[in-house]
Order: structure tokens, then sequence, then C-alpha cells
């Protein structure tokens, strides 16, 4: 932590990435404990400490942030509030000066107990490629994929904060051309850049909750790889859809962006046609996309540049089907967007699509190729936004090494 004696926010600028227009939260150690905390430029704000004397102290003074998102958004916007302006404000930054701790070295955690993960199929473009490579003869989209999200029950332990190693998964697995499964590491491991949105707010089993009210559950968002494997995913998934071959792990960033601070970032969405059902659609002022521009990269090869402005589903039409049929939410829980793919082909957001099921390797920097990921693999995940300030806001990337097969 600072020490006080120098003002080390006083040359923060307002176009930094991780400014006072940003302000994500994430959970740090400090000490044998684990602290909420507040990124501010180059560093973390120990909330816990911070905030002590605040109407929002106790909420703040557990390891995770499910207590304050129960507060609802009223406190969110507080406690955004206070922050920007006492930071803002030199005092406030003196005050607030033994409380910072710098980003080297820090240990960062999972911020969140996730209650429940759902995992959406949201990109038109990225259900597209995946029908042309199973269902080369057939219609790309299945039947019902314009008139409902897509989703599936993930597994919500299995959730990691970036950084976390993802060991391979084992699994059954038959190619087409195999008489018989049989058992091993999954040889088609893949990636999907995914953006993850926090839900804060409980409802009761029974009730559903109304587009023109599911902004109200959503506080933050946070980049997400929903780790895949393709062989093992392949044999199971029909009838029920995904199951072993993506439970075992997906990632989440460390640092969650509150959706306030992407108010510059939103765009209308793609046109749907089929016009969707009433329940999908409410008022009309309740649909947005995100400009959000990925970038994933392979051993430092940046190999796709995804844009999150095209998905076909708003992320409150994701929220208000996941409540219709009487669903609960909890604080806490995480529904993510599914892989986000463009139009081009640099801009698909998995190996699948890039390289056609493995029938088109890529060539990294170093000239090494890839279909899947091998062991040892490291993929990041970033993303950029149009910022209020009139520069970019930065997501907190997420981050994770292939480990083999234990």
């Amino acid at each position: 932590m600072t020490d006080g004696s120098t003002d080390v926010l006083a040359d923060l600028s307002s176009d930094h990435p991780f400014g006072l227009h940003h302000l994500p939260y994430g959970a740090i150690g400090v000490g044998e404990e684990v602290h909420l905390a507040a990124r501010v430029g180059d560093y973390a704000l120990d909330l816990s400490a911070a905030a002590a004397d605040t109407e929002w102290a106790q909420a703040l003074s557990h390891p995770t942030l499910n207590a304050f998102l129960d507060l609802g958004p009223d406190a969110w916007a507080g406690l955004r509030r206070w922050l920007q302006s006492e930071l803002s404000d030199r005092a406030g930054r003196a005050r607030f000066s033994a409380h910072l701790h710098s980003l080297d070295g820090l240990v960062v955690h999972l911020p969140l107990d996730v209650a429940d993960y759902v995992d959406f199929y949201a990109s038109e473009h990225h259900a597209t490629n995946v029908g042309r490579i199973f269902r080369p003869d057939g219609e790309p989209l299945t039947p019902n994929w314009k008139h409902l999200p897509i989703g599936y029950h993930g597994r919500s332990s299995t959730i990691v904060v970036s950084g976390t190693d993802v060991v391979r998964p084992s699994g059954q697995r038959k190619a087409p051309t195999d008489d018989a499964p049989s058992f091993g590491p999954s040889i088609k491991l893949d990636i999907e850049a995914e953006l993850a949105f926090i839900v804060g707010g409980s409802t009761p089993v029974g009730s559903r909750v109304g587009i023109d009210e599911a902004e109200q559950h959503l506080f933050g968002v946070a980049l997400f790889n929903d780790w895949s494997a393709r062989d093992i995913q392949a044999w199971e998934y029909v009838p029920l859809g995904p199951f072993l071959g993506k439970s075992f792990a997906s990632s989440i960033a460390a640092w969650i962006t509150p959706l306030a601070a992407l108010q510059a970032a939103r765009v209308p969405l793609p046109a749907q046609d089929p016009h969707p059902l009433p329940y999908l659609v409410g008022n009309g002022t309740a649909l947005f996309g995100l400009d959000l521009t990925m970038r994933v990269e392979l051993n430092g090869t940046e190999i796709a540049n995804a844009p999150y402005r095209t998905m076909y589903w708003s992320p409150t039409q994701m929220l208000a089907h996941l409540t219709v049929n009487g669903a609960a939410l909890s604080s806490g829980d995480i529904f993510a967007s599914g892989t986000t793919s463009g139009a081009e082909k640099n801009q698909r957001g998995s190996l699948l699509e890039l390289t056609w099921n493995g029938t088109e390797p890529l060539t990294l920097e170093d000239g090494s190729q890839r279909t899947f990921l091998e062991d040892g693999d490291v993929v990041t995940i970033t993303a950029t936004a149009p910022a209020g300030t009139g520069g970019l806001l930065q997501l907190a990337a997420v981050s994770g090494t292939i480990t083999p097969t234990r």
C-alpha cells in the first residue's frame, strides 16, 4: 500500500482506460484476507477499509460482491458516485492513500460466489458458421434461433478467475469415421471469446423479470472464456446439448466493469427479423447492444478481432428469456453471451470457426501451427469500448494456460 506522502493518483489522466469513468470491482489479497476493491489506474483501492464509514460498509466487508449486489441499483450507483467524487478531490485521495495497493504482484481472487451460470448463443455469425460446419447440406440456423435466445445451463463451480490454469479434460469421443467411442484427453480443445453479465437482486421462484425491468438486475460485465472440448461435445450433445465438453472450466476476468461505465458504448441491435414475441420487446426502450472490440491472442499472436456490437440478442432479452418460465435469479448469477464472432474470418471468436473445424490451420508468429489448443498454450482475451471521456475504456483481460490431463 502507499504511505500517503505522495498523491499517486494525481496524474491519472481522464482518458486512462482504467480511470474514474471506469472503476471496475474485484477482490484482492490483503495479508491473509480477501478484500473487495475498485481498480483506479494502476492501483487497487481496498473498499472494506476506504468505505468503512459509509452506508455500504457492511456489504463491502465481505470477500465477494454478493452482499453488495443484493442492495440493488440505487446502491450500485451511490457507491460509484461517491468513489468518483472522493477520487476527484485531492483531500479525498489523501484519505484513501493508505488503502491503495499497487497492482504489481497483487493476488486477485474471484470476486463472486457464483450462484448459477447460463451460457447463451447470441451471435448470428457464430451460429451460422457452426451450422455450416456441422450441417453443410442444411440450413445453418435452426428454426428457433431467431425467435428466442438459445442457451444452456452450465456449471457454476468450475468458473475460475483469470490466470488459473486449465487442465485438459478427458472424456468420451467418437469421430464420424470411428466404429465405437473411445476415452481419453480431448484433442479438440477450443476457446470461446464471450462477455459475461453479472446479476444482482434475487427474485422468487415462479416470478419472472420483464424485459423493461431487466436492466435493474444487470450490475456489470466481464470478459469470459468458455473453454470447450469440441470432440467430447460433438459426441454428447445430441439430444440434450452441452455437458462435459464445457463444464470442466470457464475463465472470467478478475475485474468487473459496471454497466454504468459502458453508457457511451451502447449501440442499437442489428435488425431482428422476424419480430420477436412481445415479452422479448417490451416498450422498445430496453434493447441495446454494446460496442466492444474483443482481441484474442494465442501465445502472443493475435488470432481474432471480434466485434460484440454484431450480437443479435440484447442482454436484457437474454435475462428476460432466462426468467420467463419462472426461474429465479440470485445475486451472483452469471449469464454469458456465447461466442462473439463477426462477418469476417479474422472476427471469429473460436478456433472451431477460425480453422473451420481443423481443416484450415492457423500459423502463429513463431511459425508453429494450430487447429486446436496444445498443452502449454496461453490464451488471452482483451477488449476496448468507447468511453464517455472520448477515449477508450479497457476491460480487464481474461487469460488461461492449458496444462496436461491429470
